[in-house]
């Protein structure tokens, strides 16, 4: 959501900003509906005290005898103009409502420009990638030869993007989440949260998936959401909230199922679970004041790549350009880990700073203790990281050519009963 007063204040810059998006020039109808709207608030309380002012005369001219019926009649004229001038302005308010809240964040002036991932920026680069003499198996090779991988069950069932884990790949998966979760909360500092996985329409506008994004995600016949990302349900803890300033930064995590319907990726990423509609991710979501989002986005980043950095997977980090930052975000990184199956660099995590963005969707304010002014409190969330896609990096990353089998990372090892290894049974 986008703030009025600083369209009206910044024209040129508000259309720079949406021309980085790849958006035409917007201001001039914001301001002219703008513009309308003031003009009909404005005469609302011009006639609305001319009611009252004959409302007034009619009791005086009652009391001295007198004929009122003309200020009757002006008083039910006024009556049916002020209820049109209303809706008149309800209309256009909520027409200008949409239209703000359809437009995407403004970006940070170090995002780089660009039109789509090609030309994400690398900032950093951790491990060595392995490189492998022959052709490298992915996890959908490796996980069906081991018996622990089953899409096509799961295609019986459920449909394509679905999978069955079993066994020891199943446990390792488990194991990765728990893991995850322990780091955050005990190193990094996080709180751990279980929060619900339906949510309702105001949360996900409040986070921006509604209105834009409805066919993205699935609904119940009841009008709950499914969530995508416990970012939804996370942030929008705060919604309708004044906090101390003194509480902040709130700093969350949360593992959860996640859905998405896919709607735009037909025939991308069919393969494997890089892309699935049902997958589990632990999410970081940090709460934060204005002058600290920068800093708390630099710490969220650091966070998502002290799990990798720990779990020995080569990855980089990415600014996003432009052109493929996403419609909340002020700016984004991206962790990409190293897949030897598909031989890439592919994305397992997405640290946002969103600023005001959502805060004022969802209203989330804070104050200084003693003061009563109050402003829109800075959301960022993470991926911290996405559980699936960490378990296609182990697979593939710690497979033995030699036998088939995957090593067990050693700091999954505890959370895997001591198996240092999963073979074949």
């Amino acid at each position: 959501m986008h703030d009025l007063r600083f369209i009206r204040e910044n024209p040129d810059s508000f259309d720079k900003a949406m021309a980085r998006r790849g958006l035409e020039s917007q201001s001039s109808f914001i301001l002219s509906l703008d513009e309308k709207r003031r003009y009909l608030q404005t005469e609302l309380q011009k006639i609305q005290a001319r009611r009252n002012e004959a409302s007034k005369e009619i009791g005086k001219v009652k009391s001295q005898g007198g004929d009122a019926q003309d200020l009757m009649d002006e008083v039910a004229s006024i009556k049916g103009k002020i209820s049109q001038m209303e809706e008149d302005e309800r209309n256009i308010g909520q027409k200008l409502n949409d239209i703000l809240s359809s437009l995407p964040n403004i970006m940070s002036d170090d995002v780089p420009d660009g039109e789509d991932e090609d030309q994400n920026v690398e900032i950093r680069k951790w491990g060595e990638p392995k490189i492998f003499e022959n052709t490298h198996p992915d996890h959908v090779e490796i996980g069906e030869k081991l018996g622990m991988i089953d899409f096509e069950t799961a295609a019986k069932v459920s449909g394509s993007r679905f999978v069955f884990l079993k066994s020891k790949i199943a446990r390792l998966e488990r194991a990765l989440a728990q893991f995850m979760l322990d780091t955050h909360v005990n190193e990094h500092g996080l709180i751990e949260v279980s929060p619900p996985t339906l949510v309702n329409d105001c949360s996900m506008f409040g986070t921006g998936q509604l209105p834009k994004f409805a066919e993205d995600a699935f609904k119940t016949e009841q009008g709950h959401w499914l969530i995508s990302t416990s970012e939804i349900p996370l942030t929008n803890m705060v919604a309708d909230m004044i906090i101390d300033e003194e509480e902040l930064p709130l700093r969350m995590t949360a593992y959860t199922p996640c859905y998405r319907s896919e709607a735009g990726s037909a025939g991308k990423d069919t393969r494997g679970m890089l892309r699935q509609h049902q997958f589990y991710k632990v999410e970081m979501v940090s709460i934060t004041t204005p002058d600290k989002s920068q800093e708390e986005h630099e710490r969220m980043t650091e966070c998502a790549e002290n799990i990798l950095k720990k779990l020995e997977l080569p990855f980089r980090t990415v600014v996003l350009c432009s052109g493929d930052t996403g419609f909340c975000a002020k700016k984004t990184y991206d962790l990409e880990v190293w897949l030897p199956g598909q031989d890439k660099y592919r994305e397992i995590s997405s640290c946002s700073n969103t600023g005001d963005f959502q805060a004022r969707r969802m209203k989330a304010r804070c104050r200084k203790k003693g003061e009563k002014e109050t402003k829109f409190v800075h959301t960022l969330n993470g991926s911290g990281i996405a559980v699936g896609r960490a378990l296609i990096a182990v697979i593939e990353n710690y497979y033995d050519p030699a036998d088939g089998g995957i090593d067990v990372p050693s700091v999954l090892r505890p959370y895997m009963g001591g198996i240092t290894k999963i073979m074949a049974e």
